[in-house]
């Protein structure tokens, strides 16, 4: 049962609050103050919502965004929101509400649960019902976070679980997006070292954060030419599945339907962009795990299971993307393999500059007797600085890697909730969990990846050729 207050019109949801109204003892509503007596039972949503109220403090949200939604009824007006917007994206967008950039870092501050990532599992639900072939691919840096959902500690790295639970739960295919990491790289360390040798536009930022990008597109568009016009990993993951994966397993391109699980609520912003096409819906690790609970499925008993292997797992490299330095890193062992013709080695790149939590990180490397300087950095609002010496033509960065999320992937708004004094130790635990796998694999690059290599054979040919460019790049477009 809904009980609503009537001075203010918060709501106690007994289903959600798991204690029955009549239970409590001494209770206030949390909003207003106004005591237990001036409740009244609800019985339909329509009653639930008819209630206006008027938000003073907390963030104003669209019904057309696409990477968050809000519940009124659970929200207390505290303003947490706003404030998580200042000071981890640097704004407030006020009544704007087309520049939100639907991050979702305010749902991991929202106290009462009132915001929540955007669902999508009834549309892959529909989809199933309706017979399509269903393919999913899961991101890196969800694998050492879904099993706090289920009482892991932060960091334990669950891929074989995961894979298993999303057979379960109906995919015919389970894919691995940490090969769109890998495809990533090789078009995006080709593009880099293009740029290097040919004058082209410097620094050159990565692009495969879909908030980063709809900040730059708002606030900072005439920098566009400064990113690279690589698609994120699920954006070329998603073509490669329905123009290559399809064709080779003989399914129709219209049979298919096709699921990003991931750490990020952008990513369902992402794949309305009519320049990212390929990915039909967008599933975080917190609609996963209600999923899970919903079909009364247990976790601790699901059996390990295995990706599909016509497009293979990731390299280490691929999989620390999910990591702020992550992104980069990856680049510069491909790209010291494209100039050098050699393998990388750690005698020859150290990137323990680029790792770590530090907001601002920045490294130097030589490759072939010149000098590469890059930088790292996550939580939007730590950008500002570098975006003006872009800008003004005084940066002295050849490559920079910008994640919205503190933490890169790890903390993105679609992951699992935590306590605000184990923000750090619990990112830091996920990090050091990809990190791990990157040291466990034998593949440590994307260029060593064989199923990577054997894509380009038979179907893309060439990193930065014109097939690679057709399917796998893009183009921004000035907003607000």
């Amino acid at each position: 049962m809904k009980y609503r207050c009537k001075m203010c019109d918060y709501i106690y949801d007994e289903e959600e609050m798991g204690k029955k109204f009549s239970e409590l003892e001494d209770y206030d509503c949390p909003m207003c103050h106004a005591p237990k007596k001036l409740f009244e039972q609800i019985d339909t949503l329509q009653e639930i919502k008819s209630s206006k109220r008027i938000f003073k403090k907390a963030v104003l949200f669209s019904d057309d965004n696409k990477g968050v939604e809000k519940d009124d009824a659970k929200c207390i007006d505290c303003g947490i929101c706003k404030a998580t917007c200042i000071s981890k994206c640097g704004f407030n967008f006020g009544e704007d509400t087309s520049k939100c950039l639907e991050c979702g870092q305010c749902i991991l501050a929202c106290p009462t649960n009132a915001l929540k990532p955007k669902r999508h599992i009834e549309r892959v639900k529909d989809a199933m019902a309706s017979g399509k072939v269903m393919v999913c691919y899961t991101s890196p840096a969800i694998r050492v976070s879904i099993g706090e959902m289920f009482g892991y500690a932060p960091g334990t790295f669950l891929q074989g679980k995961l894979i298993g639970l999303l057979r379960k739960l109906g995919f015919q295919y389970v894919l691995d997006t940490t090969f769109g990491a890998d495809l990533t790289i090789m078009e995006e360390a080709t593009e880099l070292k293009e740029r290097l040798e040919n004058n082209g536009v410097l620094p050159m930022f990565t692009s495969c954060c879909p908030a980063w990008v709809k900040y730059a597109e708002t606030y900072y568009s005439d920098l566009l030419p400064h990113l690279s016009t690589c698609k994120s990993p699920i954006g070329m993951e998603g073509e490669i599945v329905k123009h290559y994966f399809s064709k080779k397993m003989n399914i129709l391109e219209d049979e298919l339907f096709t699921v990003a699980i991931t750490p990020c609520t952008a990513k369902k912003f992402e794949l309305q962009r009519e320049e990212i096409p390929g990915t039909d819906a967008v599933i975080t690790v917190s609609e996963l795990a209600d999923w899970v609970k919903e079909e009364q499925i247990s976790f601790e008993e699901i059996e390990e299971s295995h990706f599909d292997s016509l497009l293979g797992e990731g390299s280490g490299a691929g999989v620390i993307f999910g990591s702020t330095g992550g992104v980069c890193e990856a680049a510069l062992r491909s790209l010291y393999y494209f100039i050098t013709g050699e393998d990388y080695q750690e005698a020859h790149l150290n990137f323990s500059d680029v790792r770590g939590y530090d907001n601002v990180k920045e490294a130097t490397v030589t490759i072939n007797g010149k000098e590469v300087k890059v930088a790292v950095i996550h939580k939007i609002s730590a950008i500002k600085p570098i975006l003006e010496e872009v800008k003004n033509g005084t940066s002295s960065y050849q490559f920079i890697e910008v994640m919205n999320c503190q933490g890169g992937c790890v903390g993105g708004g679609g992951q699992p909730k935590y306590p605000e004094e184990m923000e750090k130790q619990t990112k830091e635990k996920r990090m050091e969990g990809l990190y791990q796998r990157d040291n466990e694999t034998t593949v440590k690059a994307a260029y060593q990846n064989p199923d990577i290599q054997k894509l380009y054979q038979e179907f893309l040919t060439k990193p930065g050729g014109t097939l690679a460019h057709h399917y796998l790049h893009t183009t921004y477009q000035k907003r607000g």
